[in-house]
């Protein structure tokens, strides 16, 4: 079958904030409060988040980088210690184990999925480890049962880098919140966003007071309780601390996202599932898993080229697709595959033949609540175009 691809007037981008009056009201008001840090938009940001996740505790952050990190420093992560990564993450999920001092260990990811393996996770255990961070890749959430297993056999901890897994409505299966800590994104690509932002989610009151501490310095009144608050001015330092609150302006965005999220989460469901119903015909791309067994949310749609019946690569097919005004890219580049890591820790691809092998072959399409039905059309007329145009 031959199809022909539309021409667009402008290339579709490969994400798009969706931003609208009520984003913008809300910060505004906050701008005209007078207070624009750390306040009481923050604390009900964290409220509506942890609500919605069904979680105790939420405390939120300037990153999801310093959300991960400061849950790794609440549980006691140390020089010395080890601790447990997939290869297909961005850098991020290992820097901020460097953060505190213990070291990276690297290990293969599941050729379904792209998530991290949990008999590669077994075999990587050793007295040293402490954590394991397993990375919901794209928005489809790791195998948590086998992980949670494995670390309650162990005796280790499991921090969720669910910073592509932005919460899906509450009537749906669960997502990301099954390890002892999660750290969220809203970095503005992610599902919901608040330009840029994180948040901690756990259940553990002690973890999450020392986080929320942690966040202002070590400060044991935020300046919210000491200068809006009915407290004292005074104010001590307990524990060590960093700078990462999140301001009440992105908390306030946050609030508004949070309130279009179910709408936002459909569209994004809608779009994968045009994606999936088109692509799956072609034996030439292999469509992204998505569990039934929990909601993804759909920040990547990850697709694989089956290379054989291909005359292209994956780096030409991208390229077409730019000539078509289609973008798309490529997340991730694996850590072993990186200078850095693969310099620090001796890694190289003959060790991760999975991850090495669905790298070659992976591209992210264009997926945001905002494209239209029409752009959605657009996406898949160009990608089967290219597929028809140089198939073996």
């Amino acid at each position: 079958m031959i199809v022909n691809a539309r021409r667009r007037t402008a290339p579709l981008p490969f994400a798009e904030l969706d931003i609208d009056e009520d984003d913008v009201a809300a910060v505004a008001d906050v701008l005209r409060s007078g207070w624009v840090m750390t306040g009481a938009k923050v604390r009900e940001f964290e409220g509506e988040f942890a609500r919605r996740l069904g979680a105790k505790h939420a405390v939120a952050t300037i990153s999801g980088t310093a959300a991960l990190h400061l849950a790794l420093v609440a549980v006691g992560l140390k020089a010395g210690d080890e601790v447990i990564v997939p290869t297909m993450t961005f850098t991020a999920t290992a820097e901020a184990v460097h953060y505190c001092g213990a070291s990276v260990v690297v290990v293969e990811v599941m050729a379904d999925t792209l998530c991290i393996d949990p008999a590669a996770i077994e075999k990587a255990i050793t007295p040293r480890t402490r954590a394991i961070i397993p990375v919901h890749l794209g928005g489809q959430i790791a195998d948590m049962n086998a992980i949670m297993e494995l670390a309650s056999r162990h005796g280790l901890i499991v921090v969720d880098d669910a910073a592509h897994a932005s919460p899906p409505p509450p009537s749906a299966p669960p997502a990301g919140r099954l390890g002892h800590l999660a750290s969220y994104s809203f970095r503005a690509t992610k599902p919901i966003t608040t330009v840029d932002g994180g948040m901690v989610v756990t259940n553990d009151g002690a973890w999450a007071a020392q986080i929320r501490r942690m966040a202002h310095f070590g400060v044991d009144k935020s300046s919210w309780e000491r200068h809006k608050g009915a407290q004292t001015w005074l104010y001590d330092v307990v524990s060590p601390g960093f700078k990462y609150g999140m301001p009440d302006t992105a908390a306030a965005m946050g609030l508004a996202q949070l309130q279009k999220a179910d709408r936002m989460w459909e569209r994004r469901q809608a779009i994968a599932s045009s994606y999936t119903a088109a692509f799956r015909q072609a034996p030439e791309l292999q469509v992204p898993y998505a569990s039934p067994e929990v909601a993804h949310s759909w920040y990547l749609y990850i697709l694989r080229l089956n290379a054989e019946r291909l005359r292209i690569g994956r780096d030409r097919f991208i390229a077409e697709l730019k000539r078509r005004d289609i973008t798309a890219g490529v997340h991730f580049i694996p850590l072993h595959r990186l200078t850095r890591h693969r310099e620090m820790y001796g890694l190289d691809d003959v060790q991760f033949p999975v991850a090495t092998h669905e790298f070659g072959r992976m591209l992210s399409l264009p997926i945001f609540s905002k494209m239209s039905d029409a752009d959605i059309e657009d996406v898949v007329g160009a990608v089967l175009d290219v597929v028809h145009t140089f198939r073996v």
